[in-house]
């Protein structure tokens, strides 16, 4: 279990947030948490990719190849 502090201002909003919804505090925690760490791990696993590709390590695919492969045409 993890415990979180947060300014007096974010509690105030997040409570009024849950009375207005009718949801809890934990389900906006818990959903903002969880996006937060998607797009934590998209930037920093897409950058590792990135080195990859840079430093010859990963395999690049032409997006005509793989249009091709799925049986998508091209609209050009």
């Amino acid at each position: 279990m993890t415990a979180v502090c947060l300014l007096e201002e974010v509690e105030n909003r997040l409570a009024e947030l849950a009375r207005k919804t009718g949801r809890t505090k934990s389900f906006y925690i818990w959903n903002a948490i969880m996006e937060y760490l998607q797009d934590m791990e998209d930037l920093y696993l897409g950058n590792q990719e990135l080195e990859k590709v840079r430093a010859g390590k990963s395999k690049l695919t032409p997006i005509e190849d793989l249009l091709a492969e799925f049986g998508i045409r091209s609209r050009s």
